[in-house]
């Protein structure tokens, strides 16, 4: 369906979610949930089942058919799909999502399926992982998510202050507690973002994978991995099983052709002053690219590099 659905951009807020949820109707279910939220399923096969939590402006924004993401990541592939969408910043935090699935549950509804995948970034992957203790043995990909907002817990994390008197110790809360039950939670983050890696270091199970991918900048990795085209690799490895930290290694290995990720290193290693390695990685960019922007770099940097008598990597 996606291939020939869109959704479009001319589309108010209501007319898009309306159309979303006649497609769900058709084919398996739409669930409003408060104002804020809602639930769609497309029912697909039972190999897999693949749950992603996303923002309704994040999906209008960054998708081409304006869908969730399961509507490609899934469909192409026969899956099933159910897509949690936030019509603002909640981090999904609302008794009627705990309520949701606790029905759920009740219902046995993730037995049905061989393989269950929860996906998100950032506000989605803190609910990716909470909500994942309702599929115990579910396969956890998350990019940068918090671990929790409670401010007795988060007081160094002063990104969210409208969220501070979100509560954050009801059920499904503390999203590293929550993780117990999954087969394998893979954590990508930016170790460089101080406040990221905070929040990363509390997920601290041995069925916790963190991966680290120096990029910063808010929302970068993800737009990264959908740019590169790895995240669609990634989520099929999860739904078959097979998904390990060696893949998504091999997989990120990419970045090193990704402009936007190579401008984003250049710029990290001038501001702190290592004219060396802004060399090195100029020359191995200007090996394949006329790049003037990464020229201007090296020259620069070859230029400290000589005044203090030290070579110049790509020189003889």
């Amino acid at each position: 369906m996606s291939d020939s659905v869109v959704l479009s951009d001319a589309l108010t807020d209501t007319e898009w979610l309306d159309e979303l949820g006649e497609i769900g109707k058709s084919r398996g279910w739409y669930t409003p949930l408060g104002d804020d939220h809602a639930s769609v399923f497309v029912d697909g096969s039972s190999r897999a089942l693949l749950v992603t939590f996303e923002s309704r402006p994040a999906i209008r924004s960054f998708s081409e058919n304006g869908l969730p993401l399961g509507f490609d990541a899934a469909e192409s592939r026969g899956w099933s799909h159910l897509s949690l969408i936030s019509m603002r910043d909640t981090w999904f935090r609302h008794r009627k999502i705990f309520r949701h699935f606790d029905k759920l549950v009740d219902e046995e509804f993730f037995e049905s399926f061989d393989n269950v995948v929860f996906y998100g970034a950032g506000m989605g992957g803190y609910a990716a992982a909470a909500y994942s203790v309702a599929a115990p043995g579910a396969t956890v990909l998350t990019v940068a998510p918090q671990a929790t907002l409670a401010r007795d817990l988060t007081e160094w994390d002063d990104r969210f202050p409208s969220q501070r008197r979100t509560d954050f110790t009801r059920r499904y809360g503390y999203a590293p507690d929550m993780i117990e039950a999954a087969a394998r939670m893979f954590l990508i983050y930016d170790p460089n973002e101080a406040l990221d890696s905070m929040h990363a270091t509390l997920f601290a199970a041995e069925n916790v994978d963190r991966i680290r991918y120096r990029r910063g900048g808010p929302g970068a990795i993800e737009a990264d991995l959908r740019d590169m085209d790895l995240l669609d690799p990634m989520l099929e490895a999860a739904g078959e099983a097979r998904l390990d930290s060696a893949l998504i290694f091999r997989a990120l290995t990419a970045r090193r052709r990704h402009m936007p990720y190579l401008r984003a290193m250049m710029g990290r290693l001038h501001s702190e002053d290592r004219p060396y390695l802004e060399a090195m990685l100029a020359n191995a960019v200007l090996k394949t690219s006329d790049n003037k922007r990464f020229q201007h770099f090296y020259d620069m940097a070859a230029q400290k590099l000589e005044a203090d008598g030290q070579k110049v990597p790509g020189r003889g």
